[in-house]
């Protein structure tokens, strides 16, 4: 958990050129079938130690995809939202193919 997690953020920081001052406070979510860790913590251990975070789970609805976390960020940024990379990251993909862009990382 902790290692995808901070996988996810890293890879939004990195693709929208963000640093964690740049961060005003995040929400993670997570599918009930993830039980190991708060996500939020490996935030914390990437420097976000003074950033507002939340843990909150997922709605469990009929047929929808487990093992997910999401992550909202609010941030300030120079970008306009056109130009956001939203990252979705393995099989996650999968649920916003209009947002998604191509990776080379495989599944695992």
């Amino acid at each position: 958990m902790l290692e995808r997690v901070a996988e996810m953020v890293t890879d939004v920081m990195t693709s929208n050129g963000l640093e964690v001052d740049d961060f005003i406070s995040v929400i993670f979510t997570a599918t009930s079938d993830l039980v190991s860790e708060f996500p939020a913590y490996a935030a914390r251990q990437l420097g976000f130690g003074d950033v507002p975070l939340i843990c909150a789970r997922e709605l469990e609805i009929a047929g929808s995809m487990p093992r997910v976390v999401r992550m909202m960020a609010h941030i300030e940024t120079e970008l306009p939202r056109a130009d956001i990379t939203h990252v979705y990251l393995h099989g996650a993909a999968a649920l916003r193919s209009d947002l998604t862009r191509v990776r080379s990382v495989p599944d695992e």
